[in-house]
Order: structure tokens, then C-alpha cells, then sequence
């Protein structure tokens, strides 16, 4: 993400103070050496996140405060190791029936969530193979609520509300172009299958993260943290298929496309892709998380100059050419 539009919102150029209304990604309530009590916060708005500490904290002086949650704060701009940081001199909750502007607070991905949704619907409703039909249509229906809302991540590639379906639709679309470019030469390659994987590959994003009504993620759940969305996914094609009677010989190959969309056992995938349709699952979803990281890394950066080192991007850093 990129910088948050609080940080921008001075009312006292003489200290760097700033006021504004943000959301609380996380708290945790924490002491220090000296066993005074502080909240460790993750605050953010559509512009991006800050880290905050509101020192020497009484829950009687400064009140109670959750993540998914609308504050106003008035803080301080400091550094810490080189990065922003805020703190608090003053925070409270959203009073009932006090405007904001939504449009500034939540970071949303820049289409319509229920355009997002039809588009990848449609795809599964145009499958010439039937049982990938009704097994895609199945899942998506299951989980419609949540995917309009949902992120793909909780920190980084597409971590906004509706971004694992802004995800899901761009690489679909980028797997349609390479299977309409390569189909001419490997006649053989199943567009339905690819394009069922695309569609499925994150599904189990829902059940893995915490994510409140904002539709920002706040945590891993329980399952999130022991399993993880791929064997969390496998499970749920397993059951799914078991309902719906799908062909073991079409279930296997979906699970295999969920099982290796990682690419390699360092980035969380048991096996790698072992046909072209899983290959070209992984490829995307590579290229799309990377080309979301890279242009989120230059947002801020001046033409001729580089970003900050990237740790999603194997540390490397990204440059803005004129």
C-alpha cells in the first residue's frame, strides 16, 4: 500500500501533527520495559497504512477500540528505522451518525464487486465441460457474500476490499489471452480447466483470513493459520465434488491446479505444476501479484528514481522510468 491520506492531513506544520478520521486495521495492547501499557496499532485509509502507538494507555482516559472500526486521531508524525510512525495524542471512535467519507478510509479495488463477480460467473456458465461447470458455479455461488467484500491478502498483493475478486478477474483474463495465443499450437489444452483454476485458485482466501464488515483483513484465522488456504481449498473441492457426483478424473486435476498455484514448496505448494493448465495458473498468478506490487512500490516514486527494496518482490528494488 501506499501512504496513508492522514499523514497528509496537517494541522500543525510546527510538530507535524495530524488529525483525521482512519480505520483500525489492528490493535494489541502491549507493555514496555517499564511495564507501562500502550496500543500497537496498524491504522489505515484508502491511501495506505501507518503503524501507531498511543503510549501510557487507560482504557478509562482513552477508551476501547477493535479492528474493522472507523477512530478519529490526532497524532504525531515520527520516524522509526526510516518509516513513518504515528503518535497518538488523541483518538476516539466514530460517534453514531457522524459523516465520513468513505471513499478516503477504505482501500477498494476500482470495479464494481458484483461486475467482478457476473464476469467470473459467466466464464463458468460457458463451459463446454460440464462437470467444471457446475462445480465452479457451485463454489462461487457458496461464497458470493464474502468474495464481494473480501481482500486477497492481508498485507500485500490486491489487500483491499473486493481485491480477491479484482485478483481472480485479471488473471483470469490474462490466462484467456495466453490460452487463445498457445491453443492454435497445443490444440490440446483445456481452456475450461485453466479458466476453472483461475476462478478457484484463492477461494479458500474467505475461510483463511479474518476479515470484518469494512472488508479489510485483520488476521489469519485458526484454519488460516494450520492449514492455509491450499489444503483448506483441496478440502473444500473434495467436498464439493462429493455432493455434485463430479468425475474423480476432473476433481484431481483442480485439486492438483489449487495444490500448485504456489509454484514451489518455498511459496507454499506441496508439488509443483504438473500439466500446462496448472502451469498457466501459476504463471498468472504470479504475474499479477508481481505487477500489483510493482506498480504499488513506484506509486509514490519520482520518474528516474527507485522504490524502497521490496521484500515481496525478492528485495528488490523498482524503478519509475520517465
Amino acid at each position: 500500500m501506499g501512504r496513508m491520506l492522514l499523514l497528509d492531513q496537517i494541522i500543525n506544520p510546527a510538530n507535524n501533527q495530524v488529525e483525521g478520521f482512519c480505520i483500525v486495521r489492528s490493535v494489541v495492547q502491549k507493555s514496555n520495559v517499564k511495564g507501562s501499557d500502550y496500543l500497537d496499532f496498524v491504522l489505515c485509509d484508502a491511501g495506505g497504512e501507518v503503524n501507531a502507538k498511543l503510549w501510557d494507555y487507560n482504557v478509562e482516559q482513552h477508551g476501547h477500540y477493535e479492528p474493522d472500526t472507523i477512530i478519529k486521531v490526532r497524532g504525531t508524525i515520527t520516524l522509526w528505522k526510516e518509516a513513518e510512525q504515528l503518535k497518538i495524542d488523541r483518538i476516539r471512535n466514530l460517534k453514531d451518525g457522524e459523516a465520513v467519507d468513505m471513499a478516503r478510509l477504505i482501500p477498494c479495488a476500482p470495479l464494481p464487486p458484483q461486475e467482478m463477480y457476473d464476469a467470473l460467473y459467466a466464464c463458468a456458465e460457458a463451459f463446454e465441460n460440464n462437470d467444471l461447470r457446475m462445480l465452479t458455479q457451485y463454489i462461487l455461488r457458496e461464497n458470493k457474500e464474502d468474495l464481494l467484500r473480501w481482500p486477497a491478502a492481508l498485507k500485500l498483493h490486491h489487500a483491499m476490499r473486493g481485491g480477491l475478486l479484482y485478483h481472480t478477474l485479471f488473471m483470469l483474463r490474462a490466462a484467456k489471452a495466453l490460452c487463445s495465443l498457445y491453443k492454435d499450437i497445443y490444440p490440446d489444452l483445456d481452456v475450461d480447466l485453466v479458466c476453472a483454476g483461475v476462478i478457484l485458485h484463492d477461494v479458500a482466501k474467505i475461510p483463511e483470513l479474518t476479515v470484518g464488515k469494512l472488508g479489510l483483513a485483520s488476521g489469519y484465522s485458526t484454519a488460516g493459520q494450520l492449514l492455509g488456504h491450499i489444503n483448506i481449498g483441496v478440502a473444500r473441492v473434495e467436498r464439493a465434488a462429493a455432493e455434485l457426483m463430479i468425475e474423480d478424473s476432473v476433481k484431481v486435476l483442480v485439486q492438483h491446479i489449487l495444490l500448485s498455484h504456489h509454484g514451489q514448496p518455498e511459496f507454499g505448494s506441496p508439488k509443483a505444476p504438473m500439466f500446462p493448465e496448472a502451469e498457466i495458473v501459476s504463471t498468472v498468478d504470479v504475474l499479477d501479484s508481481r505487477l500489483f506490487e510493482m506498480y504499488e512500490a513506484i506509486a509514490g516514486v519520482q520518474p528516474g528514481e527507485f522504490s524502497e527494496r521490496q521484500w515481496a518482490l525478492d528485495n528488490r528494488q523498482i524503478y519509475k522510468h520517465p
